[in-house]
């Protein structure tokens, strides 16, 4: 500890070996969440099946758990000032590991979604601390390594979730997907409270206690309307979830604009350029990651792949993401966000479209092609997009935006995922009601083909609406005062 408080304070002297063991220990931590993000998806066939429920159900794992997600995502820095940030980071490795625990011993799908939401409020805030932790810990003139040493295994667990997934369910049993963070929870810890420093803690601003009851209830009642909405716009649940979440959320956004240190910063929205970045990047999640969720689906419960075989068929789509996502960002400096974001989602629409046309006889190459088309897609757009919004926000805003981006993603993750599930089951229902046992098949397809051609549509939307997208203007006097005042640490980690 005493050779990496003198690294920082003798930039000189710094060698990366004098940090290896706390960049382990906060490495091991946040890749345990990133896997966890990606081990799901392959598992819902399963959990279907032996909790004997349905898909609009089971799907509440993944929305409840992005929600979760999305609650504490702002606290993040409002916590480390409060408490410090070791002991934070602590508490959410703990907190993700018991959930972990209690999920991979729930009795029924209701218990699973509890306990996936307590991941959830432990998860969401292991990525900003543990990124902002990395940034302290070595001097200015060597983060790039540092991050360039972070970046490898973050890229290489969202490749293996799927793998290791399957690996677990064909050999074992779903509850190892999340039993397994048990011993690399354990792990965590003790590495962080043995090689992390202690830091200093911030003044902490007023909590928004308003802002903090109100967005939850906001945002789960309007998923809620959104997944009962795919099956009937206007039937009394989806109705109550709306309205009930839309009024939440009026009161939100009024209660937030009236805050000096609001929950979320939504004076952003007053940059038009960061309004047009910040919505392009919301049609392409919602594209992008809820169909993300039915390609496992089709791949086990159409073509009758196993676990296994469905993770490892799912591997190309994340190494193609690895690829592009480098690759976009050199681009984003010479050419800027509007033709890769444009190029990207032409892309994923393409991808989409081809899906959109499968049968049970489609070969698993073209499937193949689709999935890494649009690994391919998201690389190229959504690394310049996140770029493009940091751009474009005022500078004086600019620490406050990350958290606001992170959140809303979640939010529109879970969205996407809870209303492209609802179309699906609806679609399905309308093309078997009536239909002989052996044409019931042809009915899930159609379902399937109906709701791939509505992501397709929408990331072809994304593709036309890239085209508004210009070079943010930045005032260099405002710029220059906020570049010495901002934390990059606080900007990073999203």
């Amino acid at each position: 500890m005493e050779q990496q408080n003198q690294a920082r304070q003798h930039p000189e002297a710094f060698s990366i070996k004098s940090i290896l063991l706390p960049l382990l220990s906060i490495i091991v931590g946040m890749i345990m969440v990133i896997l966890d993000s990606t081990v799901v998806n392959v598992a819902i066939p399963n959990l279907v099946e032996y909790f004997k429920t349905d898909l609009k159900t089971i799907q509440w794992t993944v929305t409840g758990y992005t929600l979760a997600l999305s609650a504490v995502i702002p606290l993040a820095g409002w916590l480390t000032d409060r408490f410090g940030a070791k002991r934070v980071f602590l508490f959410t490795i703990a907190m993700f590991t018991l959930g972990s625990v209690l999920c991979s011993i729930a009795q029924s799908p209701e218990q699973l979604i509890v306990f996936r939401v307590i991941q959830g409020l432990g998860g969401g805030m292991v990525a900003p601390i543990g990124m902002a932790m990395v940034f302290r810990l070595a001097p200015p003139d060597k983060r790039g390594s540092i991050m360039g040493m972070l970046g490898i295994p973050m890229l290489l667990a969202p490749a293996l979730g799927p793998v290791l997934s399957g690996w677990f369910i064909q050999s074992w049993s779903w509850h190892w997907i999340f039993l397994i963070n048990l011993p690399i929870g354990i792990a965590a810890f003790l590495l962080c409270i043995r090689f992390l420093p202690d830091t200093d803690r911030g003044r902490a601003p007023g909590l928004d206690l308003l802002g903090m009851i109100l967005a939850p209830i906001a945002f789960s009642m309007l998923a809620y309307g959104v997944s009962e909405g795919g099956t009937d716009w206007t039937s009394a649940s989806s109705l109550t979830g709306i309205i009930v979440g839309g009024v939440a959320l009026i009161l939100f956004v009024i209660v937030e604009l009236r805050r000096q240190n609001p929950l979320l910063e939504l004076r952003v929205f007053g940059s038009s350029d960061f309004t047009r970045g910040i919505i392009l990047a919301w049609v392409a999640q919602v594209a992008l990651f809820g169909s993300m969720l039915l390609i496992p689906l089709y791949l086990q419960q159409i073509k009758g792949y196993t676990a296994l075989e469905t993770g490892l068929i799912l591997l190309p789509q994340a190494l193609a993401s690895g690829v592009g996502m480098p690759l976009g960002g050199r681009l984003f400096d010479k050419v800027g966000a509007r033709p890769l974001a444009f190029a990207g989602l032409g892309i994923i629409s393409v991808a989409l479209f081809i899906l959109s046309t499968i049968t049970a006889d489609t070969g698993l190459a073209l499937i193949i092609v689709a999935l890494a088309m649009m690994g391919l897609g998201m690389g190229f757009s959504m690394m310049p997009l996140n770029t493009h919004v940091l751009n474009a926000a005022p500078r004086h805003l600019v620490a406050r935006v990350t958290p606001l981006t992170a959140a809303a993603q979640q939010v529109v993750v879970s969205f996407a995922v809870a209303g492209l599930t609802g179309f699906l089951t609806s679609r399905t229902e309308i093309h078997t009601t009536g239909s002989a046992p052996s044409d019931m098949m042809s009915g899930i397809i159609a379902g399937f083909n109906d709701t791939f051609l509505l992501a397709a549509c929408i990331a072809l939307f994304g593709c036309l609406l890239s085209l508004i997208l210009r070079k943010p203007k930045q005032d260099r006097k405002e710029e220059t005062q906020t570049e010495e005042q901002v934390d990059p640490a606080m900007m990073m980690g999203h």
